[in-house]
């Protein structure tokens, strides 16, 4: 009788111990994911001064465009250390704002037949989607710890050792939800 109550505590045990290293390996995927979102906004981030200096000087009459990128960079720079929810908010009002740029930028001829434009265009196409594949990950690393953290009987471990669900990466309305064209 000794031996049963003693393999069944060994056993209970086990289990919490592989309930508990799951729970770690799954937060760890979703600060890996997260890592990876911040480097490619980054990017993202990096790559307009560059594309700004380029299109400055085709686009004389356009400075309120060029005024709302230029906030909305500053806007996602400063929400660099926020949470995915702020986060979001400040990428998804550059994403706009560059949406609109690349859009004004048609009625320059000049300005798209511009070489180092061209550059900056398919290196932000590039980026957005990294960016795009890095919320993928992202998101389904969030999803794989919040199923564990909801689910019997790993939800008991999690309130033990105070795992938390993580926020999705999700951009709020649908137009910030596509990525900017960059086609000319």
């Amino acid at each position: 009788m000794e031996w049963v109550i003693f393999a069944l505590v060994v056993g209970v045990a086990g289990y919490a111990i592989v309930i508990y290293n799951s729970l770690v390996s799954n937060r760890q995927m979703v600060r890996e994911g997260w890592s990876g979102i911040d480097v490619q906004l980054k990017r993202r981030t990096d790559l307009i001064p560059n594309l700004m200096e380029t299109v400055k000087g085709y686009m004389t009459h356009e400075r309120e465009t060029l005024d709302a990128v230029i906030n909305a960079r500053a806007k996602a720079t400063s929400a660099a250390a926020s949470g995915p929810e702020a986060r979001a908010k400040a990428e998804g009002e550059l994403s706009s704002a560059l949406g609109r740029l690349l859009a004004v930028a048609e009625a320059y001829p000049d300005l798209k037949a511009n070489t180092t434009f061209l550059e900056f265009q398919n290196a932000l196409r590039g980026v957005e989607d990294e960016i795009q594949m890095a919320r993928r990950y992202y998101n389904g690393a969030v999803r794989n710890l919040n199923i564990q953290v909801e689910s019997f009987p790993s939800n008991i471990i999690a309130n033990m050792f105070k795992f938390v669900q993580e926020q999705y990466f999700e951009l709020e309305n649908e137009a910030e939800r596509a990525v900017p064209h960059v086609n000319f």
